[in-house]
């Protein structure tokens, strides 16, 4: 039998043994490295099956995109996104979509989660070792709470005069409030959760600040902020006239409860302290916290004595609000027939300065200083009676939480509407007269503001929402509609010189006690 040579043999068996090529894409056999003209294309079935995970992945991005289109759609923030102006006190706003960091990284659902929900910054290395010397939160001394503390019980007396009979404040009551609030918002968990349901959009940066203030009075009061569930707008004029409520009648149901930043004689509106104590930044306005404000206007008025002030009587700001008050203070603007000095404020060019013209601090030269209101009451008070100069106040309609501590001639100067110019004379007429007089008249309205420290700020809030929390008849719980908010979630809405406000304006934990109230 014939057989092959040894050598040939072993070849044939080595190939014999050779294992097959391996396969990839349904049978897709590639020649040496990929090329060659033996390889062939992948067959159908593997062209259908890419070209529907093409078109699942198309569908997934879809559905996702979708969805997120619907949430940014539906998202409303404090900084008005997705919401109207509020319909009672219509202004320009374009409420528009949030973008995709409010929609998203702002929600509560990520911001408000540990360690991102109470963010702060380092603080100097002078408050470090000054809280590492002080005493325990409870330890220090007991405080009398200002005189103007009181009106709390005159603010909260409609439903207090109720409460025995139908409650004081129910559900229907804030139900019914609700018609004119821009927000509500509900404080639940022992004073350690707050959530806002918003409702329409808040003028400028309003809503976004006042969140910020009550999250403060919880971090400057830690369990000791008592559940609430309140309304609140953030407009300007009082709503809740008290003829279409009983007029103070006793036997009259009582009125809805609703809080904003003023009120009058005339109204049930429940004054709150405005947003501007912890800052107020805009393209238009650029004032710091109040803490860092009175201190730097009280610098400024140091810097030129009473004797050396201009004499005569001094006003700067916006006429253009729709007030007839101002733009009647315009005709007064004769510093020889009406002693006064009137400055139109154009916030558009000091924008473009820097403000540097609009510096609160240097408008503290005229030994006396005029208020005259805008649309309703104004901020400008606080800033007015904070240096020292006399504050002739043009017969004022409208109170906020502190100025009923006002007293016409003890630290302030009443000035008539009627015969508004002929007013303004006389005053400064009978202050040049009486020049020493006139300066204590003005040194105690700075007083006033130098008591008026953000301690008693946080006394004052805590007060009215334990006092009012004492009237609701039933247990705060948020409704479904709203959205927690805390300070994470806050800081980032907000644009980089509102975070600067923000931030300068954290509270710590409280070393004293609460001022004490006296009735």
């Amino acid at each position: 039998m014939w057989e092959l040579p040894p050598l040939l043999l072993s070849t044939r068996l080595q190939f014999l043994r050779r294992p097959a090529a391996r396969t990839c894409m349904a049978g897709y056999v590639p020649a040496e490295g990929g090329r060659g003209r033996g390889a062939r294309y992948p067959p159908l079935s593997a062209l259908v099956v890419s070209a529907i995970a093409a078109f699942s992945a198309v569908i997934v991005l879809a559905v996702v995109h979708s969805a997120y289109d619907a949430t940014v759609s539906r998202t409303r923030t404090l900084l008005g996104h997705n919401l109207e102006p509020t319909p009672w006190h219509p202004f320009p706003h374009a409420k528009g979509r949030p973008p995709a960091r409010a929609a998203l990284r702002c929600a509560p659902s990520v911001a408000c989660l540990p360690p991102l929900a109470r963010p702060r910054p380092p603080p100097p290395a002078d408050a470090a070792n000054a809280s590492s010397s002080a005493a325990p939160p409870g330890i220090g001394k007991r405080r009398q709470c200002p005189a103007y503390f009181a009106a709390i019980r005159r603010d909260l007396a409609p439903w207090r005069r109720a409460a025995g009979s139908r409650g004081g404040v129910t559900r229907a009551l804030l139900d019914e409030a609700r018609r004119r609030a821009s927000m509500r918002v509900t404080i639940t968990g022992g004073g350690r959760r707050l959530h806002v349901d918003l409702y329409y959009a808040c003028v400028q940066s309003r809503a976004l600040f006042t969140v910020w203030s009550l999250l403060q009075l919880m971090r400057r009061y830690p369990g000791r902020v008592p559940d609430v569930d309140l309304m609140f707008d953030c407009m300007d004029k009082p709503a809740v006239n008290r003829t279409e409520h009983g007029n103070g009648d006793p036997a009259a149901p009582p009125p809805p409860p609703l809080f904003r930043y003023c009120t009058t004689r005339d109204h049930f509106d429940i004054p709150f302290p405005d947003w501007s104590f912890w800052g107020w930044y805009l393209p238009e306005t650029n004032i710091e916290p109040w803490s860092r404000e009175f201190k730097s206007i009280k610098a400024g008025a140091k810097a030129t004595k009473w004797v050396d002030r201009v004499p005569t009587a001094y006003w700067k700001g916006n006429p253009d609000v729709a007030s007839p008050l101002r733009v009647a203070l315009l005709g007064c603007n004769d510093t020889g027939l009406w002693r006064a000095e009137i400055m139109r404020q154009n916030w558009t060019d000091e924008a473009k300065a820097g403000y540097q013209h609009s510096k609160l601090s240097s408008q503290c030269t005229h030994r006396y200083k005029i208020y005259a209101e805008g649309f309703a009451w104004s901020v400008s008070l606080k800033y007015i009676l904070s240096c020292g100069s006399m504050a002739l106040l043009i017969d004022p309609q409208y109170e906020d939480f502190f100025s009923r501590g006002l007293d016409p001639r003890v630290n302030y100067w009443p000035v008539s509407r009627v015969g508004m110019c002929e007013s303004i004379r006389d005053a400064v007429d009978w202050g040049n007269a009486n020049s020493a007089e006139a300066e204590r008249v003005g040194r105690r309205g700075q007083r006033l503001m130098q008591d008026l420290r953000m301690a008693a700020v946080y006394d004052y809030m805590l007060h009215l929402l334990t006092e009012y929390a004492a009237l609701m008849d039933f247990r705060p719980v948020p409704p479904p509609t709203a959205q927690e908010a805390c300070e994470g979630s806050v800081l980032c809405l907000a644009d980089d010189k509102q975070r600067r406000f923000l931030e300068a304006s954290a509270a710590e934990p409280a070393v004293d006690e609460p001022c004490v109230l006296k009735w």
